[in-house]
């Protein structure tokens, strides 16, 4: 025996720090059993005296621990866990598009996420996807074994019809294709209409994952300026008139990060623009159902004339079914479904299927009444939390999803971010929603379901004392 154990340690110790990287990554997680003995060793096709030494090695450090007749269990705190995906010195670089759309897909339940793009995840509980998988499986098991359509379900497309026909956007199912999300259909449009190189317009500030796919495709990016009651109209026509770009990227309700919603006065103005200068305007409604059906669209004035319509259902149902929409004309619907098919074969039917089940639940209607219950007031009690925070609001809506904020006393909202993320107080800084990254703002966008916390407002008031202590005291130094 004491001739073997020398040989069998080299081994040993590489399996030894083989398990312990897993459970630095979160592979294995505290309270975990490792596999048996019997299983590493036929794995690994090592001797199983081998593997015993491994996990004595383990015990030794104080990773697992041995419970008779039952195995090796990983403890809790042998490893400070550290995510794969955060890079050393993050706080030292920029808070960029990336950075923002890594914080929106972690889970940090201990963390109030006051920059969140989502609804609370008890907002949407009443839609559980668990509680209509069986109905989704009879609407036809043997065609969810194949690619579906390219332009999509067709029941689905169906009860769309029928769903923006409320919001007064008249369609046929021809006119509507199926997507990823709503970011998938940004990407189909982007892909269609422009060219590396070519000049597109967007909201400044605006929805940053689309300036990411705009600058990943090369093309240019001009801000129209955003007003509480929608774009700019003077520098609006100003770059129309200089510049003739093909597309304008908007967002006509629940303006993403500033809340604010379109005047019809300006509405009519913008389509105005747009026939005049044979603009096409790409309008995202995603947030579509925390809004009346009567709120003003572009699409339901414009008809698809000039516009095409995306929506989503991440926001209201969730985020993981990953089911989008495109309205536009018939043509533009066939074109846009077969470089779908071209670039992503087809999208998920299952979900979309899903969908369509929950679409036509009775339970639909009364899940959205909640919704926008709670919207609005989540809504107002964020408003009170801004004021009493001395915080100017850019626009004040009545249920919005966002409200876009400045803190007294802060010109860079990016360094408040920096502050603030290691008492795990997640801000969505200005700058990552503009077309000039590294322009200085002094603005946040805030999630009303989660500026609520107390949390939130107290850490908060004392970063912004800390702040004004600061001032005072450069003031007498001076």
């Amino acid at each position: 025996m004491t001739g073997r154990r020398p040989r069998a340690a080299p081994i040993a110790e590489s399996l030894a720090k083989l398990i312990g990287q897993q459970i630095a990554d979160g592979v294995y997680r505290p309270g975990d059993k490792l596999p048996s003995l019997r299983e590493l060793s036929q794995l690994h096709r090592y001797a199983k005296n081998t593997v015993v030494v491994a996990f004595e090695m383990l015990v030794a450090q104080g990773l697992v621990e041995p419970r008779r007749g039952s195995g090796f269990f990983v403890l809790d705190g042998g490893y400070t866990r550290k995510a794969a995906d955060e890079e050393p010195g993050q706080l030292s670089r920029a808070m960029d598009i990336v950075w923002l759309m890594r914080e929106q897909l972690k889970t940090q339940p201990d963390a109030v996420q006051a920059g969140d793009g989502f609804p609370p995840v008890e907002w949407l509980a009443d839609m559980r996807m668990d509680r209509y998988h069986q109905k989704v499986v009879r609407t036809g098991l043997g065609a969810l074994f194949r690619y579906g359509s390219r332009f999509g379900y067709a029941p689905l497309r169906e009860s769309l019809v029928r769903k923006l026909g409320d919001v007064g956007v008249n369609v046929a199912p021809s006119q509507l294709v199926l997507t990823h999300g709503a970011n998938e259909a940004m990407d189909l449009v982007i892909r269609y209409f422009v060219p590396p190189g070519g000049t597109v317009l967007v909201d400044n500030p605006g929805y940053y994952p689309l300036f990411g796919k705009l600058k990943l495709a090369g093309v240019r990016m001009l801000g129209v300026p955003r007003l509480a009651d929608g774009p700019d109209v003077a520098a609006l026509e100003a770059l129309l008139q200089r510049e003739k770009p093909r597309l304008f990227f908007t967002q006509s309700l629940a303006h993403n990060p500033t809340g604010s919603d379109i005047s019809l006065a300006k509405a009519y103005k913008v389509l105005q623009l747009a026939e005049r200068h044979n603009l096409t305007i790409v309008e995202n409604d995603a947030l579509a159902d925390f809004k009346p059906t009567s709120a003003v669209r572009l699409s339901a004035l414009d008809q698809l004339e000039r516009t095409i319509y995306i929506g989503s259902f991440s926001k209201s149902f969730s985020a993981a079914l990953r089911v989008g929409f495109i309205g536009c004309n018939a043509a533009l619907a066939s074109d846009l479904a077969d470089l779908k098919a071209l670039v992503h074969v087809s999208s998920s039917e299952y979900c979309e299927r899903m969908v369509d089940v929950m679409l036509r639940d009775g339970h639909y209607e009364r899940h959205l009444a909640r919704l926008r219950q709670r919207l609005e007031a989540a809504t107002g009690n964020a408003l009170q939390v801004l004021d009493s925070l001395g915080a100017q609001v850019f626009a004040r809506p009545s249920r919005s999803m966002y409200l876009w904020a400045a803190f007294p006393g802060v010109d860079d909202t990016l360094t408040l971010a920096a502050e603030l993320m290691p008492e795990k107080v997640i801000m969505a800084p200005g700058r990552v929603f503009s077309v000039d990254p590294t322009a200085v703002s002094p603005w946040s966008r805030c999630n009303v379901g989660a500026i609520g916390s107390p949390r939130f407002h107290a850490t908060l008031e004392a970063a912004l004392a800390r702040r004004w202590r600061g001032d005072e005291v450069a003031m007498m130094l001076r």
